[in-house]
Order: C-alpha cells, then structure tokens, then sequence
C-alpha cells in the first residue's frame, strides 16, 4: 500500500437526531463551526440507525452487523468480533476511544476490544448508573408513606392528580440540588472527553490513528454547560429550575398535554448540549490543524439515535419504537482532496458506515461484514438503490439483565419515501408515506399501496431468513459465556486513572 495512511476520527453523539442540526436544515445555531465544516464534507441526507436504542445501534456502526444478528439475548459485540478498529488494528493503526460513561457501550459488552486506549469513564458499577434515577427524592418515612397512598388513590377519582402534584412539589423542595449544572450532569461533558482525546492524539506522534468518541452533552436528564447556553442565547437557569424541569419531564403520571408546556424549555436544554458539543469539536479540528495532523484525517460525525419530545406522545428514546425522530440522524463525513459532495437522497443505513470508512482510507474491507462501502457513490454523487432496516427489542429498558431482552422483535423497512414497521408480538404492520406524511402520524390502509407493501414485507422476510442462517454459533456462545463470567466474577476494582503508555 502506497502513500501515508490516513487518520479516522469517529464522533457518535448520543440522542442527536437528524432536524436539530444546522446542515441538516435546523433555524437555532446549534452547530454554528459543523455547519461550516460541511462545506467541505459529504453529508448524508438520510442516514438511518440499523437499531435503537445504543445498545441496539453501535453493533451496526463498529462491528457492520445487525444488533440482533447473534440473538436477542446477545448484547454488545462479541468476542473476537471483526470491527472497524481490529481491522484498523491490523493495519498498524494507534487506536482509542473516550466514551463519557455510556454503561451500554463500556468494556462489560465487549467495546473496548481493539483499543490500545479505552476509557469510558464509568468509575461506578455499569449496572447501577444504568437503572438509577438522578431526580429521585431520598428515601424515608415520608416516601414509605407515599408508597402506602398510591395503593388508595385510585379511589380518590381527581383528588389523585391534586396529591401526586403536591408531592412532587414537596419531594422537589427537600431534595439537595447541587451548586452548579455542572454538579447536576450524570456524564462527563464534551470538554472532559475533547481533552483527553487531545493528550492522546501527541502521545502517538505520527502514527496514523483511530480515535472513537461518543459525546453524552444532548442525553437526558438535560444539564448543559452554562457556557453553551450563553452561546445558544438562552436566560440562565437555577440548578433547582434545571432539575426541576428535568424531573418534571420525568414524571410518569402526566400525560402529552400537560408535558407540553414544559417542551420548549426542556429543547432549549437539549439544544444547548448540541452546541457545546459543536464548540469542543470545533476546538478538537483546531489542534488538528495546528499539529498538521489534519490534512491525512478522516472526519465522521454521525449518532446512535435520534431523542422524541411529544412528537408521538413520548419523551427520550423508548427501545419499543422505530419512529424517524429516533433512527434518522446526522451522518458528516470530511476526506483529505474530497471536498462537498451531492448525495443521493436514498436511505444510508449506517451498517455501510464501516466499510465506507475503511474504503475511504484505502484499507481492506472485511468479508465477514454485513455493509458495503458507498464511498464510491459518495464520490461520483450517483444513486445507491438500497433499503435501510432498523430493528430492536420491544420493552428492552434494562439490557443490563438478559431477560429484558427476550420480548418481541421490531422491524422497520425504509425506502427513499416508503416505511413499513412490523411488529411481532401482537402481530401487526403500518405503512408510512413519509412524502405526505413525514410525522407518520397516519399509517396507509391494508389495502394501498399493495405493491410497495409486498416488496418491503420481502425485504423484512430476507432480513430475518438471513440474520439466522448467517448466525455465527461461535461469536454467540463466547458473547454468552463472557456475559456468565461477570454474573459469577467478583465486583471489580474500580477504574485507574487514564493511562497513555
């Protein structure tokens, strides 16, 4: 192979969807410097996640297979799986990846395979960051009180509403709040993450390098920096306005009319994540430039799913739905010589992000992966006709116990105008026409559109036939017995300090 390597850098942004970034056609200046990186840069019209939540998206991204392709018990990427950073590896690359305390993407599933450097930053047990409620009142005489209460309120018809308020009112003003949103944020912030990122790219000097971050600034509950939300021209928030507004968007006892007063506040929180988020990328390429580093880097920013604020009734991202709010997100990718380019509006599905990469950087694409690279017709700008899926596990809140796993499949089929989504348990599908109605609020009668509908219900049936038949029984059963080791293993030592050596 001739001429210097290229470098990849590969940013997943956890809950980004598509509408609110600027070169995606979002009116608030929440990616002020990426929208002027896209000038240069192919962006993707249509990317769509190959499963939502995380747990069922980064499959597709690092390893190009579908999230389900090793079972529905199966979470993470298994053993030894091939995955864009082994076979970066191969190729004499630096590798690492900083990841702001996702405990869906940390070494208990198999993400840090490959890495020279991985640290995800989660100095606590994985499972208990991801099942504990931040905007939970202590525990007490009152609380066992009001536990007690629930059991009766039914029967106090609209005197119900009236005590569930007053109690969240009440747990809301004995609760200690932090001094600062930054005491308040669950996950490290972007700045945390673009630093050590730094420090590592001048440790490797000119090795050419792959570095993975997945940024957690837009995630729920929603605490950005006060500084994105002086730079996205927003009022200062109280640290117990912040959580009080995170919490009551939490609340499981109000329905979709009453959370909507609260929408554009709790946006303004989120959207100031996504621009803090622009400013530390903004200053991660500066280094870049400034090192030389630059001219031989491979830019992608993309996301593992999409956030829902009411659009469907729902809040955050539910593993029960294929929505567009949830599996269309962002997709920017800057090659050294490339520049902008037009691409075709045709679905990408983010199963060919991997191979894309690999092309792009001119190293050899693995046999084994699901995906095929459509750098060439990001090149040439000419149409790539193929459908994207997306597929998850309906209920699957806490993957963290296998049994929360094994409920019924959802499947979505999208082409360019045409998404059908099947469910299986109870059975039943819906057809959307997103040229009429991109909000999929009204799924097609049984009886139209009988063409489309055969052609996508065949594409569904040659997914599934494939996923099993393809099935590597060795992948699987080590994925297993490492997911027993732990359940057996005593607790770890808690996380050393990151280490470049």
């Amino acid at each position: 192979m001739t001429g210097k390597q290229k470098s990849i850098v590969l940013v997943t942004v956890d809950c980004l969807r598509a509408d609110h970034v600027g070169f995606m056609g979002y009116k608030r200046p929440t990616t002020p410097f990426l929208d002027s990186l896209a000038e240069e840069s192919i962006v993707v019209p249509n990317a769509i996640v190959a499963g939502a939540p995380t747990y069922y998206s980064l499959p597709a991204i690092l390893a190009s297979r579908y999230p389900l392709a090793l079972g529905r018990d199966v979470l993470g990427l298994g053993p030894d799986e091939c995955t864009l950073t082994s076979s970066l590896k191969q190729g004499e690359y630096a590798t690492a990846a900083f990841t702001a305390a996702n405990p869906y993407i940390s070494r208990r599933f198999g993400y840090d395979q490959g890495f020279d450097t991985f640290h995800d930053y989660l100095q606590d047990e994985p499972e208990r960051l991801a099942i504990e409620d931040p905007n939970s009142p202590p525990a007490g005489l009152t609380s066992q009180l009001n536990r007690h209460l629930q059991k009766i309120l039914p029967a106090l018809g609209p005197l119900a509403a009236v005590y569930d308020e007053l109690y969240f009112r009440y747990c809301q003003r004995i609760t200690p709040v932090g001094p600062s949103l930054d005491a308040l944020r669950r996950f490290p912030s972007a700045d945390v993450i673009i630093d050590q990122a730094q420090a590592w790219i001048e440790s490797v000097g000119e090795a050419p390098f792959f570095l993975w971050l997945h940024l957690m600034d837009p995630h729920s509950p929603y605490y950005p920096k006060e500084e994105a939300l002086e730079l996205m021209g927003e009022t200062p928030i109280t640290p117990f306005g912040a959580r009080y507004l995170n919490s009551s968007w939490n609340r499981s006892d109000l329905g979709p009319r009453r959370m909507a007063s609260r929408r554009n506040d709790i946006v303004a929180l989120y959207d100031a994540g996504i621009r803090w988020v622009d400013s530390q990328l903004q200053r991660l390429i500066g280094m870049l430039r400034d090192s030389r580093r630059w001219d031989d880097c491979i830019f992608t920013l993309t996301a593992d799913h999409g956030e829902e604020f009411l659009e469907h009734g729902g809040r955050y991202h539910s593993p029960s739905r294929l929505i567009e709010e949830l599996i269309h997100v962002p997709l920017l990718l800057r090659v050294p010589g490339c520049g902008k380019r037009e691409v075709s509006s045709t679905p990408f599905s983010l199963i060919h992000l991997a191979p894309t990469l690999l092309d792009a950087a001119n190293r050899p694409i693995p046999a084994n992966f699901e995906g095929v690279s459509h750098w060439s017709e990001f090149q040439s700008g000419s149409e790539f006709d193929r459908l994207a899926i997306s597929e998850c596990v309906a209920g699957c809140s806490n993957p963290f116990h296998p049994d929360h796993r094994i409920g019924s499949r959802v499947l979505s089929v999208r082409d360019v105008r045409f998404k059908l989504v099947l469910f299986f348990d109870p059975r039943s599908e819906q057809l959307y026409d997103l040229e009429t109605d991109p909000g999929e609020e009204s799924p097609l009668p049984a009886n139209a559109e009988r063409t489309v509908r055969c052609r996508l219900l065949n594409a569904a049936r040659e997914h599934l036939r494939h996923s099993i038949s393809s099935r590597d029984d060795r992948v699987r059963v080590q994925a297993r017995l490492r997911e027993l080791q732990l359940k057996w293993k005593k607790p770890a030592d808690k996380a050393s300090p990151v280490s470049f050596t």
